[in-house]
């Protein structure tokens, strides 16, 4: 799905309460899982031990760190909105609210569905508040949800 096109940061605004769109999926693999193992220096079983996950984790196979999930916030926000002029910066300015609610399984597709929560006019910025789940093929149940702020400067 193309991303919604808004023509300055100013116009984000008249998307408060509405859905802003739906990423595209994104397997997580294996090999993704370990990089982010060693990038972090979080080695625990349960994410790289595949023999050991498939005897003695609930879920019977590794699983994705939480914090793997909610690093790609990122990547799908830029899957779903962007801003056509007027930004010399976008900063992620921080979350609030973030629950990781059920594990992602190794070879899991992940995607996001983002709607946008809030929006304050700032003396050197813009301010959006973005309520992002990360859904996880075929469960009900997200993976994630978050709530992601992101100042826009002029």
């Amino acid at each position: 799905m193309p991303p919604l096109i808004v023509k300055n940061p100013q116009s984000i605004k008249e998307f408060v309460g509405k859905e802003i769109g739906v990423s595209e999926w994104l397997q997580i693999t294996q090999d993704r899982i370990a990089r982010f193992a060693d990038a972090t220096e979080d080695r625990q079983w349960i994410h790289l031990d595949r023999d050991r996950a498939r005897s003695e984790s609930p879920f019977g196979t590794t699983i994705a760190h939480g914090f793997l999930t909610l690093s790609l916030i990122s990547h799908f926000m830029k899957e779903v909105i962007a801003v056509e002029s007027g930004v010399r910066l976008a900063v992620n300015y921080g979350l609030n609210r973030v629950r990781f609610t059920s594990p992602v399984p190794a070879g899991s597709n992940i995607r996001a569905r983002v709607v946008l929560q809030g929006f304050k006019e700032l003396p050197d910025s813009v301010e959006a508040t973005y309520a992002v789940t990360i859904e996880r093929g075929p469960s009900e149940r997200p993976a994630c949800v978050a709530e992601c702020i992101v100042r826009y400067y002029p």
